[in-house]
């Protein structure tokens, strides 16, 4: 029961941020976003117990960044920032974990495709509603996060690629709902991707066991 009661405290912060807590005011709004990603980071530590793994604490340091997008995603820019710089972590993290398999490397050329079919949509709605700026950020952070899913398949750790392949779908309705067109219930949507991915790649950590610390 112990062993459960982090994860379904995790569940229930989580439901709470999505369902209850109100828009406003902003600050109480962001201080319950983040309980839920503060107690994915405790997650992660307990998966290191008993272990000096730095590709844990790679991991550990991707998430911290991205509880920092989190809280600052209001202001776009800086919040994609930190999710960027997030998202480099893992992708050195779980390159430390490489396990090679041809059906694994080919795995890029799906990822490809999506980035590109993703890519083309943002960018033509992002030029016609005058948002050029965001033009590059944009690109950026989609090369990013495709080569993040990529990396995370490419340790053959099934919870890694499963969280990755969810922040991908978070993040694409995140940007359709933005940039693109309403989606319905996509708080809904994007959150329980997110933080399911999140907790995830937190679980990943206790299966990595190459590049231990001497």
């Amino acid at each position: 029961m112990k062993r459960l009661s982090l994860p379904l405290l995790i569940l229930i912060t989580s439901a709470l941020y999505i369902f209850i807590i109100p828009d406003s005011p902003l600050l109480l709004k962001l201080l319950f976003k983040l309980i839920p990603m503060w107690l994915i980071m405790t997650y992660a530590f307990i998966q290191l117990r008993g272990k000096r793994s730095i590709t844990g604490w790679i991991i550990i340091t991707g998430l911290l960044f991205c509880m920092f997008g989190d809280g600052l995603l209001h202001w776009f820019l800086i919040g994609l920032s930190a999710f960027l710089i997030g998202h480099i972590f893992y992708i050195i993290g779980f390159f430390k974990e490489w396990r090679f398999s041809l059906i694994r490397v080919l795995s890029i050329i799906p990822i490809c495709f999506y980035a590109m079919f993703i890519g083309h949509i943002l960018t033509e709605s992002l030029i016609e509603n005058g948002n050029t700026a965001l033009f590059i950020p944009v690109i950026l952070y989609i090369i990013i996060i495709s080569s993040m899913a990529w990396s995370a398949i490419m340790t053959g750790n099934k919870w890694a690629m499963a969280g990755s392949i969810l922040f991908v779908i978070s993040d694409s309705i995140l940007a359709w709902n933005r940039f693109v067109s309403d989606i319905p219930f996509s708080t809904v949507l994007i959150m329980t991707t997110y933080y399911s991915a999140q907790f995830l790649i937190a679980h990943s950590i206790k299966f990595f066991k190459k590049d231990l610390i001497h």
